[in-house]
């Protein structure tokens, strides 16, 4: 019986080394450190249908999005030359293509597995090719396009292109390694030891994909395998501000060579990190070690997305559990446009001022994060002024929207819908609304929930008709014919479950009507600026910057237009869990 047991555990442990083996030892995770502080990768491949589908989207936005990158340029071409030349270049290569075209130009392989991540901070983009001579020809015309060349060096046998911003002591490099394309910020120093990581002609002793770590996320997270993305702020954070990070170095001597023009003060003073920032830094990322974000759903019509924000026990544990009485945020909104929004004062405050103490008792003391002693001192003390009422009693806040018309004069816009404001003194809110507003003085409420008509007083002054009503916990109000239905709907729906602070939803329709109304006041709000600073030297000039500012508005409002056009509707989930914040959304494709 013993040899028999023995036999199945070494056959069980033979076909786990095999299936381990069956990795790709060079799949673009196998480059990836196991300590990276930050990594985005696919773990599968779309199916043939999807990806066409997706490519199709890109089709539809790529000409405003062409368009908003030649308008960038212009808008740069004063201040930062370089930059909009390298923009103008940039719109070139994608005019009038095809995704697929474009796919094809630059020799990514469709089907293939990528992985951004971080060797320390410096970021790193590493991506299978289908045609590495393509890639290659497209990193040339680009190059040729633009004007500048890069720099060609090699390591050892492996050749790489560099370009170097001496200002800001950082390089990009770019290179094709195997069927893998790199590309990297590093500092412009960089150690051999660093780049031969990147480049990938060292490998990490142990690498994501040794550890599982992404999958395992994806499993406990229900993230589909297409995108999985996972950020280690304990690591991350001590990274960018203890001073050691080579990248973080180099960002530190800009801005300390910088500060010493402005001061006289030597750099070497001013890049001198205390001993207190890493501390402080592992302080602050213990309270929000991790976050992660993978996609739920990806297909032809939907886009769905879940993040994870994981936090410190004490934080979870002040909302977790918490059942904010606020009627509609147990329900899917479907309104054309609905939010419902926990704002359960008594425990925010509760919360925040215990925060703020913290600081308070124990302030930091590294220099880069100085500010927050003056933020969290400011936020005690709001936490004090809001214990007033009707603040104090706040519990959160439902709007919905059914109809929302502009004034074309600029007057009051014409719209239908409904505000329930939830707290746990809706009559002492009535009352204070009446000595606000005497219009209201003869409005009679009981907390039934029952629509009673606003004040004739009032529904002229709004030209539609109105209501109000009253629950236990809540005081509504509705603007709209047929409106009163709904109010007392919403009224009798009920609050959130355990941990839920917030539902939205959007349609396409709301999206795109309110895409019109911001365009047309930034359009007014660009004329005027030119308008208010004219140059009187040169009146045509005037006129050009005006008209650049309006194109500039009209193609970035195009590229949203665009977006809004295939949209049929937005959705948005929050909710706090034992193990931290979850934020799920949804958007739902024409």
């Amino acid at each position: 019986m013993r040899r028999t047991k023995r036999v199945l555990a070494l056959a069980l442990s033979g076909l786990m080394l095999a299936a381990c083996s069956h990795k790709d030892k060079d799949a673009p995770l196998a480059f990836v450190p196991a300590d990276t502080p930050y990594v985005l990768a696919n773990l599968d491949v779309l199916d043939d249908t999807t990806r066409q589908a997706l490519l199709t989207q890109l089709d539809a936005e790529m000409p405003a999005q062409v368009a908003q990158l030649k308008t960038q340029a212009d808008q740069l071409a004063s201040t930062d030359p370089d930059m909009a030349k390298y923009l103008r270049t940039l719109a070139g290569e994608f005019d009038g293509k095809t995704a697929e075209q474009i796919i094809q130009e630059t020799g990514v392989n469709p089907k293939g597995y990528m992985a951004f991540y971080g060797i320390g901070l410096s970021p790193v983009l590493r991506m299978e090719l289908a045609d590495a001579n393509a890639f290659d020809s497209f990193v040339a015309k680009l190059q040729n396009d633009y004007g500048k060349k890069f720099d060609a060096v090699t390591l050892g046998t492996q050749s790489y292109q560099r370009y170097v911003a001496p200002a800001s002591h950082v390089q990009f490099i770019v290179a094709v390694v195997g069927k893998h394309a790199v590309l990297a910020l590093l500092p412009q120093d960089a150690p051999q030891p660093l780049l031969r990581q990147v480049l990938g002609l060292d490998r990490p002793a142990k690498s994501v994909q040794d550890t599982d770590r992404l999958t395992d996320l994806a499993k406990s997270k229900g993230y589909a395998k297409w995108a999985v993305g996972d950020i280690n702020v304990a690591r991350l954070l001590p990274l960018a501000i203890g001073g050691k990070d080579p990248l973080a170095q180099a960002f530190l001597k800009t801005r300390a060579e910088n500060e010493s023009t402005k001061t006289g003060e030597p750099v070497t003073n001013l890049m001198q990190v205390p001993a207190s920032c890493p501390a402080e830094a592992a302080r602050i990322a213990a309270r929000i070690p991790e976050m992660s974000m993978g996609y739920t759903t990806l297909d032809e019509k939907h886009r769905d997305m879940r993040f994870d924000v994981s936090l410190a026990s004490d934080i979870a544990s002040a909302f977790s559990g918490l059942k904010v009485e606020l009627p509609g945020l147990g329900n899917d909104p479907t309104a054309p446009f609905e939010v419902s929004i926990a704002l359960p004062m008594p425990q925010l405050r509760a919360f925040w001022s215990a925060q703020a103490e913290a600081v308070a008792a124990k302030p930091f003391a590294c220099p880069v994060l100085d500010n927050l002693n003056d933020t969290f001192s400011s936020l005690g003390d709001s936490m004090q002024k809001a214990a007033v009422p009707p603040i104090g009693d706040l519990l959160g806040l439902h709007i919905a929207l059914d109809s929302y018309t502009p004034n074309p004069n600029g007057g009051m816009p014409k719209f239908s819908g409904r505000l329930v404001i939830g707290t746990n003194n809706p009559a002492g809110l009535l009352a204070m609304a009446q000595i606000t507003s005497p219009l209201l003085a003869g409005l009679k409420l009981t907390p039934d929930g029952k629509p009673v008509a606003l004040p004739a007083q009032v529904t002229n002054a709004l030209s539609e008709s109105g209501w109000a009503a009253m629950g236990p916990k809540s005081l509504g109000v509705a603007v709209g014919s047929d409106e009163d239905s709904k109010l007392a709907d919403v009224m009798q729906q009920p609050g959130g479950e355990a941990g839920e602070l917030m539902r939205a939803h959007l349609d396409g329709g709301m999206y795109a009507n309110w895409i019109d109304l911001l365009e047309q006041r930034a359009e007014t709000a660009a004329t005027m600026a030119a308008t208010a600073n004219p140059d009187d030297a040169d009146p045509q000039n005037d006129q050009k910057n005006t008209t650049a500012a309006i194109a500039s508005t009209k193609a970035q409002f195009e590229a949203m237009k665009s977006e809004a056009a295939r949209i049929k509707a937005i959705g948005m989930q929050v909710q706090m869990k034992d193990a931290g914040l979850v934020i799920t959304t949804h958007t739902e494709l024409k």
